[in-house]
């Protein structure tokens, strides 16, 4: 697998030093399209030296936002388009809300029947509008969001019927109850066995749960601070995913804190006997 992640860095003339320094081997996109093009013919150049895949390239706009609803949408379509032009393979969404707490809020409309088919209907116009060729169209799993579980993630790829609609993995944000907190290995398994042959894109986190509180509290964590057993999980990857696939660790907010992810997962990967 491509061990990496998001390279934390400040203006592009520190990039190359430290996605070097970094030992990443996939990273998310350090730009966007909104970026002048010669600063990302600059980024593509330098992780084209390093052999380094820039595996997903984010949208993060709520396309159901009641005043920049159709401004987003048209965001994601250029988004995808980019992707499509530069080899990106993976371009990588929420579904939304009609929500007015928060871009990516919990909200009981969230899963009403109407809000799935505004969410059908979203990514097939992204898809549609885009037209890629090689480059796919993800959403990625939020806990009370759709797709909030596999069968959910099969069930939408069936629904919104499009080629390139593909599947970005986050087992840690479909790990939404004690029962699947506390069968964590088998969930995970459940949901690589189900949706490997579509992933495009990993993102590898830890989670945490007080067995004694009585009130249920997931706390999304780096790995190694949690309570998943990380040598059992890279051998669940490695048995379900390509050689090459890009696994991203995310959500740290320093160098630092990436170094020190990086450093543990590579670790877990070396006692697993997975080549990283």
């Amino acid at each position: 697998m491509r061990l990496g992640g998001t390279v934390c860095y400040e203006g592009i003339s520190e990039f190359e030093a430290k996605l070097t320094a970094s030992g990443f081997r996939a990273i998310t996109a350090p730009f966007s399209c909104h970026t002048p093009r010669a600063e990302i013919d600059r980024y593509m150049e330098i992780t084209q030296k390093h052999d380094v895949l820039i595996a997903e390239i984010g949208v993060w706009q709520n396309p159901f936002d009641k005043d920049r609803g159709r401004e987003n949408l048209e965001y994601a379509q250029r988004q995808l388009q980019l992707a499509d032009e530069l080899g990106i393979p993976c371009c990588v969404n929420i579904a939304g809300t009609t929500s007015e707490a928060g871009w990516d809020a919990a909200d009981p409309a969230n899963f009403s029947a109407e809000m799935y088919e505004r969410t059908v209907s979203s990514i097939r116009k992204i898809i549609d509008g885009a037209a890629p060729k090689k480059a796919f169209y993800s959403i990625e799993p939020m806990p009370w969001m759709v797709p909030d579980g596999p069968d959910e993630y099969l069930q939408l790829i069936r629904d919104v019927d499009r080629k390139q609609f593909g599947v970005h993995m986050d087992f840690i944000n479909m790990i939404n109850c004690p029962r699947r907190y506390l069968a964590a290995a088998d969930f995970i398994e459940e949901c690589f066995r189900k949706l490997s042959p579509r992933i495009l894109s990993t993102h590898l986190k830890d989670t945490w749960m007080d067995p004694l509180k009585l009130t249920t509290v997931l706390t999304e964590c780096s790995p190694g601070d949690g309570s998943l057993d990380f040598v059992q999980i890279l051998r669940i990857l490695d048995r379900y995913l390509e050689a090459d696939a890009p696994v991203l660790l995310e959500h740290m907010s320093s160098f630092e804190e990436y170094q020190k992810a990086y450093r543990y997962v590579a670790e877990k990967a070396k006692e697993a006997g997975i080549r990283i």
